[in-house]
């Protein structure tokens, strides 16, 4: 009886035994997976809030919105105006051109309201009228003919072209304006020689218009790097990037931008080694986000742009709980600088008023971000510790006359090349690439100075075919540095 029991307790005592290795191993994967759970809600949220940028709170340009992103926007109220210029609107009237044929006076044939006869006299405020008409372009076509000769020794001699005379189809106006159309417009190729057919009747092959592009492109070469060499030279300039294909492989544009001169430069990648040589000379105020490539320009010497931090205050209020409150807090602080420095620059608001508000508002900006610094929030508490790292580069707009607090001269100037790397996805070949960054550096610049491009490309290859240099890009008023 006795040796049953024993049985009974030691079969009891494995039975427990095996129960509690179960109880263990359970409790252990219990663990694992709430661990495990943990983590996908900390992805999934992740996940939700990339799901959710948007243009508005993100560094992703405008044209990479969906359409629902548009329409979840929030719409502003309306001012209850009605649409159009406003009372002292600054009106835009057309321009009078000089005739080139000669005017034709028209005379009232009798009064208006007895309907006597009248006699002609010339009105000196006579009411002026214009019409523009476009005639039917036709290409000036020269030929050469190249005659040979034969010797008497029986040997056949060639006549050569004059100096001058370009060896292929495309004489420097044509050249000009198919870099134009292909470097600055972004007209596909195929479209251009659709185009040239359409409206010159000029035939060209897709490799005679590629072949004119290398040409546009190594007569603006000088005047470039000269380009490159003044916007570094300059005391403020914007600079921000994008990315670019070369073929298959992924390479990144950098845009130098200043008030007069824009430079656009194709890197191998966006480090800043390759950033550091784009720069001709590191001087004056480089206005740019927050990327770790421009390490190499000292801080006190640096705007961090204010557009790029309102789009991740977005971002924060975006978020539930403290990270909300936190976004908001920090999205009204910002938006009264920004309308204040509106103010500033439209005149009502003189720059020693706006000093005096952002020393009381400057702190209050950091406070909210050193608390955000402690929260302990993924995705925000180190993006508050990261801008409070560029402190000294977040007020330069104040006590610096001439900057600007956002990089938004940089951002518009590389639209056009997103534009163009989403309908032709970049470049195939190293000469693409120099063509494209060329092309719209000089048209860029000319712009900004309001001269002529295609008068401006046709010099410059005219120059080129002939030996000579082409005319600069600077700034009249301004020397080569």
């Amino acid at each position: 009886m006795q040796d049953v029991r024993d049985r009974q307790i030691a079969r009891l005592e494995e039975e427990l035994a095996d129960l509690r290795t179960l109880v263990k191993a359970l409790l252990a994967d219990n663990a694992s997976l709430r661990a495990e759970n943990v983590q996908l809600r900390a992805e999934n949220e992740e996940l939700r809030r990339r799901l959710g940028q948007n243009s508005s709170n993100s560094s992703k340009p405008p044209s990479g919105d969906a359409p629902a992103d548009r329409g979840a926007r929030p719409v502003k109220p309306g001012s209850g105006k009605k649409q159009g210029g406003q009372p002292g609107h600054k009106g835009s009237r057309r321009v009078f051109l000089s005739p080139t044929v000669p005017p034709v006076d028209c005379f009232p044939q009798s009064c208006r309201r007895c309907f006597k006869k009248l006699k002609r006299r010339r009105d000196p405020e006579a009411i002026r009228h214009q019409t523009v008409d476009v005639p039917k372009i036709v290409p000036v076509v020269r030929e050469w003919r190249l005659h040979r000769g034969q010797c008497d020794c029986g040997e056949t001699t060639c006549a050569q072209l004059p100096p001058g005379v370009p060896l292929g189809m495309c004489e420097p106006g044509l050249i000009a304006l198919i870099a134009l159309l292909t470097g600055d417009y972004n007209m596909g190729r195929r479209r251009a020689v659709t185009l040239l057919s359409d409206l010159l009747g000029i035939e060209i092959s897709l490799g005679a218009l590629s072949e004119a592009e290398g040409k546009a492109s190594e007569a603006v070469a000088e005047p470039v790097e000269a380009v490159r060499q003044y916007v570094a030279e300059q005391p403020v300039k914007n600079t921000d990037a994008t990315g670019w294909l070369q073929g298959s492989k992924a390479r990144t544009l950098w845009t130098i931008a200043t008030p007069l001169a824009t430079f656009f430069g194709v890197c191998l990648d966006g480090t800043m080694p390759r950033l550091r040589a784009l720069f001709a000379r590191i001087r004056g105020i480089l206005i740019s986000d927050r990327g770790t490539q421009f390490g190499f320009w000292a801080m006190d010497q640096r705007q961090i742009c204010w557009a790029h931090l309102i789009r991740l205050f977005v971002a924060f209020e975006e978020r539930s709980g403290p990270a909300g409150v936190l976004g908001e807090n920090l999205l009204l602080c910002a938006q009264t600088m920004i309308h204040a420095w509106h103010k500033v620059r439209d005149g009502t608001m003189s720059r020693r008023q706006f000093g005096k508000l952002m020393a009381g508002l400057g702190p209050v900006i950091e406070g909210h971000l050193d608390h955000g610094g402690h929260l302990g929030i993924r995705g925000v508490s180190g993006a508050c510790q990261n801008i409070l790292k560029h402190r000294q580069a977040l007020w330069t707009f104040v006590r610096v006359k001439g900057v600007e607090p956002t990089n938004n001269g940089a951002e518009r100037s590389l639209r056009a090349f997103v534009l163009w790397r989403k309908r032709s996805f970049g470049s195939q070949s190293d000469r693409g690439t120099l063509f494209a960054a060329r092309l719209m550096t000089v048209t860029h610049t000319l712009r900004k100075q309001k001269r002529h491009v295609l008068s401006y490309l046709t010099d410059a290859c005219h120059a080129a075919l002939h030996g000579k240099s082409a005319p600069s890009l600077l700034p009249l008023a301004i020397p080569t540095p």
